[in-house]
Order: structure tokens, then sequence, then C-alpha cells
């Protein structure tokens, strides 16, 4: 058993290393569909449950340390690259099927909450709203969430295993959308002409290659922000179970990476390299305190999730036959919510490689607000 904190973490980041090099150099299509963080998150706690790491003092404090510092710099780092002034050109149109898409989304986690919270553990809805902000936005917003409401670690591992399930399961359908596209459009009257303007693909600016100077100040830059931030959290008023001084950190970080993310400060090379490498060590964390010897309740949270699934496609469907709209911005503002930034522009590129930036943009949105939507929703199924 390992009671020690320093090499605590060197089995996490090592484990990371060798999940990161097989995800990156293998073929394998294993990886296409169980992200590199959801194996580490599984491993981690198989570990745990056959007792490998210590629940003592010096474990426990080291992590939660190490957390709590990654995290907002973590936050920061990845809404580098949101660029607020290209998300305006996506147009009113293509916006307001984002946004429907994450209220629908929204809406399910309530439906799905009123039916079966009576079944459910009674902080479920701490990890339903950490599921939520995945589901709106991406991991990183899922462990910021986790992290603000404490949700307990089994029913935590409940709904990342629901997480994975259903994206892997979505993501085949989006694709095989592809096929069916002209006959929804026609079904929907859809006249799809003003993507058209959207199809040209401006590229990024051109960023510089990762060397010292850049790792250092991405490295030194976020950490520090980290800890003014944090220290700016605790001073600030806390209000009802949801905007703690946690919440204000992470909402003081989220916005000046946007800030941050419209100016050229945002092309600094390594800052999405180096928010991987802290996700990772925040993953195998939260993954170290896990049990799998409790996942009794585990099928009730995937029930939970297909009951989102149904009523998000109920919405969407609906939408799109009122307001005339076609299949590609529904299924790729769908996966930019439900997978995120890895799997929205390859979404994309399965309709139209000339507009993958739409998918890059729509994920990027989710970066930033699913956080927010995630905390909104937890507060509601507490009211609930």
């Amino acid at each position: 058993m390992i009671t020690d904190g320093f090499l605590f973490l060197g089995v996490l980041l090592a484990l990371a290393a060798v999940i990161v090099y097989c995800e990156k150099r293998s073929r394998l299509a294993f990886f296409r569909y169980v992200p590199g963080f959801v194996l580490m998150y599984i491993l981690t706690a198989l570990l745990n449950t056959v007792g490998v790491f210590s629940q003592g003092d010096e474990v426990l404090d080291l992590g939660t340390g190490v957390q709590d510092a990654l995290l907002p710099a973590m936050i920061l780092l990845l809404l580098f690259q949101c660029d607020v002034r290209k998300i305006i050109k996506l147009g009113p149109k293509l916006l307001l099927t984002y946004v429907v898409t994450a209220f629908s989304i929204f809406v399910g986690f309530v439906v799905s909450y009123l039916i079966l919270h009576a079944v459910l553990d009674p902080a479920a809805w701490k990890a339903l709203g950490a599921l939520a902000a995945s589901w709106t936005g991406g991991s990183a917003n899922m462990v910021a969430v986790q992290s603000i409401l404490h949700a307990p670690q089994d029913v935590f591992g409940y709904v990342l295993i629901v997480d994975t399930i259903i994206y892997s399961v979505w993501l085949l359908v989006m694709f095989g959308s592809v096929s069916i596209s002209d006959k929804f459009n026609k079904w929907t009257k859809a006249d799809t002409r003003y993507l058209d303007v959207h199809a040209n693909n401006e590229g990024t600016a051109d960023q510089k290659p990762i060397d010292l100077t850049s790792l250092i100040c991405v490295i030194g830059f976020s950490i520090f922000i980290s800890a003014a931030a944090s220290s700016i959290g605790g001073l600030l008023p806390e209000i009802g179970v949801v905007i703690t001084s946690s919440t204000w950190t992470i909402l003081i970080v989220s916005v000046l990476g946007l800030v941050i993310g419209s100016t050229k400060l945002g092309n600094v090379a390594g800052s999405s390299e180096v928010a991987t490498v802290m996700l990772y060590m925040i993953i195998g964390i939260i993954a170290s305190q896990s049990d799998f010897a409790s996942l009794g309740q585990a099928p009730l949270y995937l029930v939970a999730g297909v009951i989102v699934m149904i009523v998000h496609i109920a919405i969407v469907v609906l939408y799109a036959k009122l307001t005339r709209t076609e299949l590609f911005s529904l299924a790729v503002a769908s996966t930019a919510n439900i997978g995120g930034i890895a799997s929205a522009p390859v979404v994309a590129s399965a309709f139209n490689r000339q507009l993958v930036p739409v998918g890059v943009l729509f994920a990027l949105i989710g970066a930033f607000a699913g956080t927010f939507f995630g905390l909104m929703a937890a507060q509601v199924l507490a009211l609930l």
C-alpha cells in the first residue's frame, strides 16, 4: 500500500504517461470510443479498489492540495483557444441551435431526476450536476463542478461510467446520421445555403513550436493566476450550496481565460498540452478515492443518462421541424455538448470538411459555458 504522498503523485503521473503514449502512438480503435482520461479514471480506481493507495492524511491532503492548485490553472489554459470574436461570426441561427441543444440537455436532467430521484443516492444531484457540465462542455467542466460540489467519489464514478457509455454510443449515432441528412433536411424543409458563408476555413493563427520559454510562461502564469484567483475567491461571499469560494475561483479564471483567448496571448504554444497533463492528474486524484466495490447503483445512473438523451433528442428534433434547421448544425452542436472538442470537429468533417471550424467553435463555447450549465443544473436538482 502506498502511504507516501510523493510516491502517490509519481504513480499517477507515470500511469498518465503510459496511457497518453499508448493513445497517441498506437492505432487502437479502442481509444476512439474510450478517451484516455476515462481509462485513467478506471485504472486508478481499480488500483484503489485493490488497496494500492492509502486513504491516510498524507495522501489525501497532498492530493487535495494539488487538485485545488491545478484545477483553476487547467480551466484558464483550456480557454486560451476560445476567441469570442470567431464565435460571434457563427451567426444567430447556428448560435441559437447550440443554445437549444444545451438547454435540451439541461431539461433532460431535470426530467430524469424527477423520475428517478426517489431511488438514487441523496447526493446524486451533485454527481448529475457534474455530468450535466460534461454534457454541455467537457471533462474539464465535469471535474470543475465535482470539485465545487464535492460529489461523493463513488457516485461520481457511476456518472463517469455513464458518460463513457453514452458518449461512445452517441458518437456512432452522429456519424451514422450523415447518411440520412438529405432525408432529414427534406423533412424539416431546411435551407442549407446559409452554411456556405461559414464554409471558408479561416484557419488559426500560426503558433510557434513549444520551447522552454513558452512552457515556463504557461506553467508559471497559470499557477500564479490559480493561486491569486483562489485567494480572491476565498474573500467573496458564499451564496447557497452552489456559489462558494471554489465557484468564485472558477468564475474568475474562466472570464480571464476568455479575455486572453480573444488576444494574441491566447496563441501561446503549449497551453493545451499543459492543460491536458493537469487534467490527467486531477482525474487520477479523484479516482484514487473511488472504490469499484460499490457499483450497485450504476445501472440506475445509466437509466438516468438514457432519459436525458431521449428528452434531448425530442427537443432538438421538434426545434428542427419548427425552425427548418438542417441536420449538420444539430449533429455538430449535440456532439460538441456530449463529446466536446475531441469529437465535434470530427463529426463536422464527416458532413463537410470546410465546416470543421464550426465544430471547433461550438466545442469552445461549451468549454467556457459547461461549468455554469452544470452548476445551474445542480442548483435546480438540489431544489427538487
